[in-house]
């Protein structure tokens, strides 16, 4: 694994400990600061970040492979790991996609 995807994922695990310190501070999660009236990033950009952070390991996925097949000098190992970073994001993405989908399926049939 060469060293930016490994500051990559140090990155993301760090963002993710923060979030969490975050919830269990009980931090404001409000969309708009009380203060300023300011919104901040909500559900809705977190998803589209998601969402383009997989397609972005698609497509260099997609750049890996195609330039292993034009004979290019990119190891096989970095192609076949991408190819199984972008599978694994997918499937991911798939997931919570279904997820959230009977979440929703279940609050509109529940009893008022």
């Amino acid at each position: 694994m060469n060293p930016t995807n490994i500051g990559n994922i140090e990155a993301v695990l760090s963002q993710i400990r923060n979030y969490q310190a975050q919830a269990q501070d009980g931090v404001n999660t409000n969309p708009f600061d009380q203060n300023q009236g300011v919104e901040k990033a909500g559900f809705a950009d977190a998803v589209k970040g998601a969402i383009q952070e997989v397609n972005g390991t698609q497509m260099r996925s997609k750049e890996l492979k195609t330039a292993y097949e034009m004979g290019e000098d990119v190891p096989l190992t970095d192609v076949v790991i991408g190819m199984q970073k972008s599978s694994l994001a997918f499937e991911a993405t798939l997931q919570i996609r279904n997820k959230v989908l009977k979440a929703y399926e279940d609050i509109l049939h529940m009893p008022v």
